[in-house]
């Protein structure tokens, strides 16, 4: 389970900082090897009723001691005898996990498709079944003009770009220009209508959320991996009857992809401690049949994608028949669901929906709200 809890993360000399008291509960005697220090903190998790007592612990003393795994410390560093310094550091991060804070936000980042992310509460944290999608959307994208245009690497939309996981692992295993090729100024024009510039044949992708917290990690993130310039960072929320010509400053895209609010309104009261102290409700939630931004998104969705692009979305395994419904009860709206994909857990996860033809329909004419959804109860 702390798999599903951890999807992304690390520590960067311990976020929360070491504000050390001069003796705290569970403290462990000094002198001990992290190895010893490992079991401690797993008796001390076991007895708290912390999930993934074990793995927490291993965690934990790991980033104190500059690894991301217990595994990958060298064999000395397991046995020798941690410095007072780093049993206060284990203590004080500790402390966080016996309030059910999750392990990522505890050391502050995390690996996510290979790439170290900053993690921060109330972000929401990018679960594993998360990488199954960008691994599908990247499955996609390679095999050929279906998905993407032939001018290159294709324009993406992120909707709900939370610390930015999904944009920025797409963009960091994506084209950056023509042939991989340098840079060079022929390769570079400028959209007319919004002066940005385009090289041409290159990945960029615009992310949007709503949340600040959100777009400030994702700008963040973008800058630690040098990706900030393929991607837009833009707050917008999708569920607001607004203007959206400021989304495309490259023109339509090629493919839309999010990980939404999917849980079922009636199953948030039974989500983990984890989840309901430090992660934003707003990122989970996603209404009555957890459909709410769902059907935002594929309402707006034609109005943004080129001829034939494709929507790609992690969902609840409840949701592929629901959204068949939904798009069977929207007759003018030009989406097919084409895919479903199961998650590593054999799961009904991810949905492939493509657009089908000329928009016939106003996004306004098909927002949720307007004209109700037909969703089976």
């Amino acid at each position: 389970m702390l798999r599903a809890l951890l999807s992304g993360l690390g520590w960067r000399k311990g976020i929360w900082g070491c504000a050390f008291s001069s003796w705290q509960p569970h403290q462990p005697p000094a002198g001990l090897s992290a190895t010893e220090v490992v079991s401690h903190w797993t008796v001390v998790f076991e007895e708290k009723g912390i999930p993934e007592a074990r793995e927490s612990s291993e965690y934990i003393v790991a980033h104190v001691l500059g690894a991301k795994t217990f595994q990958s410390l060298r064999p000395a560093l397991r046995t020798q005898p941690l410095t007072p310094w780093q049993l206060q550091c284990i203590q004080e991060l500790s402390s966080y996990r016996l309030q059910r804070m999750p392990v990522q936000y505890i050391l502050g980042e995390w690996d996510f498709q290979g790439l170290n992310l900053k993690m921060a509460p109330p972000v929401f944290i990018p679960r594993p079944e998360t990488e199954e999608l960008v691994e599908w959307v990247l499955e996609e994208v390679t095999q050929g003009p279906r998905v993407v245009g032939a001018e290159g690497g294709p324009l993406i939309l992120e909707v709900g770009c939370g610390s930015g996981a999904i944009s920025l692992s797409l963009l960091s295993r994506l084209p950056q220009r023509v042939g991989g090729g340098p840079w060079s100024p022929s390769l570079v024009s400028e959209h007319p209508a919004s002066h940005v510039p385009l090289f041409l044949g290159q990945s960029r992708v615009t992310a949007v959320d709503k949340g600040e917290a959100a777009i400030c990690l994702t700008h963040e993130n973008a800058q630690r991996l040098r990706l900030q310039d393929r991607i837009q960072i833009v707050p917008f929320d999708v569920t607001l009857v607004e203007s959206w010509a400021h989304l495309l400053p490259w023109g339509p895209v090629d493919l839309v992809v999010s990980n939404p609010p999917y849980v079922f309104h009636r199953d948030m009261e039974n989500l983990a401690p984890e989840i309901l102290r430090y992660e934003d409700p707003v990122a989970l939630d996603g209404g009555e049949e957890g459909m709410d931004i769902i059907t935002h998104i594929l309402a707006l969705a034609p109005q943004l994608l080129k001829d034939s692009g494709s929507i790609f979305l992690e969902v609840d395994p409840r949701h592929p028949e629901l959204v068949g419904s939904w798009l069977q009860s929207q007759p003018d709206l030009p989406l097919n669901l084409v895919a479903v994909r199961r998650d590593f857990r054999g799961r009904p996860r991810f949905l492939h929906i493509r657009r089908s033809g000329p928009q016939r329909v106003s996004p306004v004419d098909a927002w949720p709200g307007r004209q109700p959804a037909r969703v089976p109860g």
